[in-house]
């Protein structure tokens, strides 16, 4: 019965990986770009599945015990929260941790070396237009790839309109 309770290591080294692990996949995201992180694909589902598996590990240093594993989730949901008040109540941490909208697009001219800086292929480009009702380009009043990897489409008659 111990086995299931008993810490291998102190609690507190187990709050420091935590820590550490939270933040350095936090900024591995951030690096991997909006699209990465907003348009999950079965791709990117099979990354996330392999990222937990690789720092398993590195969390929890080889303890299995119901402790160490209740102490981790309760350290990586109170990070997560921490995060999340810090993003909603101070703007340069939101931009910090969710970055700033990129403009793809003015007046019908698409930006094709902003596309693919952002990692947003054509075809994505023009299925957003599809869903916001745009069909021609020069419809275009403005695009951008908005920090959560949706891309919002404002047409000339919709900024005409504001």
């Amino acid at each position: 019965m111990s086995e299931l309770f008993g810490l291998s290591a102190p609690w507190w080294q187990f709050v420091l990986r935590a820590v550490a692990v939270y933040m350095a996949v936090m900024v591995l995201i951030r690096v991997s770009g909006k699209r990465a992180v907003g348009q999950f694909t079965p791709f990117d589902l099979v990354l996330l599945i392999l990222i937990g598996n690789a720092v398993q590990n590195g969390l929890n240093g080889g303890d299995n015990s119901l402790t160490a594993a209740l102490l981790l989730s309760a350290c990586l949901i109170g990070l997560n929260y921490l995060v999340a008040w810090l993003s909603a109540r101070y703007p340069p941490v939101r931009r910090l941790i969710e970055g700033e909208p990129v403009e793809l697009a003015r007046d019908g001219h698409v930006f094709r070396d902003v596309l693919k800086r952002e990692l947003v292929s054509r075809a994505d480009f023009d299925k957003a237009m599809r869903e916001s009702g745009c069909g021609e380009l020069d419809h275009i009043h403005q695009a951008l790839l908005e920090t959560n990897g949706h891309i919002t489409i404002i047409t000339r008659k919709e900024n005409e309109e504001r």
